[in-house]
C-alpha cells in the first residue's frame, strides 16, 4: 500500500510540474496556454486529488511571478475549471470538452476581475476585465484548439500513466 501511495504521490508531483512547466513555456504566446485542457485531464483522471496538483501550481505560480492581488483569484479559478470538470466527467465528446475549455478562456478575465471588486469596487473589477477583454477571445480559442488538438491523446496518456490503463 505505501508503495502505491508513494507512486501516485510521485505521479501527482510530475503532473504539477508538468503543469508549470507548460504555463511557463507558453508565456510567450498570449493566453495560450495549456492549463485549462491540463486541470481538465487531470480531474478526469485523478478525481479530488486534482486538487493537490491545482494548489501545489498555484503556490509554484507564487513563488516564481510573485503573491499580487491576482495570484488569489488563481486560487479558485483553477477549482472551479475542477468542479466543472468532475461534475461533467462522464461525457467522453472532445467537442464538449474543447467548447467547456474555451468558454472557461472567455470568462477567464471575469473570474480573474473578483479580487479587483473587493479591493477596488466595482469600477476597478469593470476596468480590470473589459481591459482583457481582447485577450479573454484568444484565450477562447487557444483553448478551443488546444483541447480539440490534444484532448484524446493526452487523456490516453495520462491514464495509462496514473492507473497503467488506457482511457476511451
Amino acid at each position: 500500500m505505501a508503495k502505491q501511495n508513494a507512486r501516485e504521490l510521485a505521479i501527482l508531483g510530475l503532473f504539477t510540474a508538468i503543469l508549470f512547466l507548460g504555463q511557463v513555456f507558453l508565456a510567450v504566446l498570449p493566453n495560450i496556454e495549456v492549463v485549462s485542457l491540463l486541470i481538465i485531464l487531470y480531474t478526469l483522471t485523478c478525481g479530488r486529488k486534482v486538487f493537490l496538483v491545482i494548489y501545489a501550481f498555484v503556490l509554484l505560480e507564487g513563488f516564481c511571478y510573485g503573491f499580487g492581488i491576482w495570484w488569489f483569484s488563481y486560487l479558485y479559478i483553477w477549482s472551479i475549471l475542477a468542479l466543472l470538470a468532475h461534475i461533467f466527467r462522464k461525457n467522453s465528446s472532445v467537442l464538449f470538452w474543447s467548447i467547456l475549455s474555451g468558454f472557461f478562456g472567455l470568462v477567464f478575465g471575469a473570474l480573474c476581475a473578483l479580487p479587483y471588486l473587493a479591493a477596488g469596487g466595482i469600477g476597478a473589477a469593470i476596468a480590470y476585465w473589459t481591459s482583457g477583454l481582447l485577450f479573454d477571445v484568444t484565450h477562447c480559442v487557444g483553448n478551443f484548439v488546444v483541447c480539440l488538438v490534444l484532448f484524446r491523446p493526452l487523456r490516453s496518456l495520462l491514464a495509462w500513466l496514473y492507473t497503467g490503463q488506457h482511457a476511451l
